[in-house]
């Protein structure tokens, strides 16, 4: 996973959209349900091919300003634990807490 900590890390984020789908992973280091869904989604992940489906982690504790900026963006409401499937700088799929499944996402892609 690639730490997503600079607001500017959205404008790159929306470039290699164009060419790959993105996930972002908003994840609450204070709650045991992100961390228990973190942990489920890491250990689906890790049997993946990261560089065809790069995800951008962010500790929303420490960057709530970048958390909020990805609510506006993407316009999709905060949540903790939270990914969201960002294609062509849209996202076109988000789940959160025990929604959160990487098969889901994958059925989620668009040809």
């Amino acid at each position: 996973m690639l730490e997503l900590n600079t607001q500017n890390q959205i404008i790159e984020i929306n470039d290699l959209s164009a060419s790959k789908p993105i996930i972002i992973f908003k994840h609450s280091t204070r709650c045991s349900i992100s961390s228990a869904a973190l942990n489920r989604f890491e250990k689906v992940y890790a049997n993946e091919n990261a560089a065809e489906m790069p995800v951008y982690y962010l500790d929303l504790i420490k960057f709530r300003d970048i958390s909020n900026l990805i609510a506006q963006h993407y316009q999709v409401e905060h949540q903790s634990p939270q990914t969201l499937l960002i294609q062509n700088g849209k996202c076109t799929h988000h789940a959160s807490h025990f929604e959160i499944d990487l098969e889901d996402i994958k059925n989620s892609l668009t040809k």
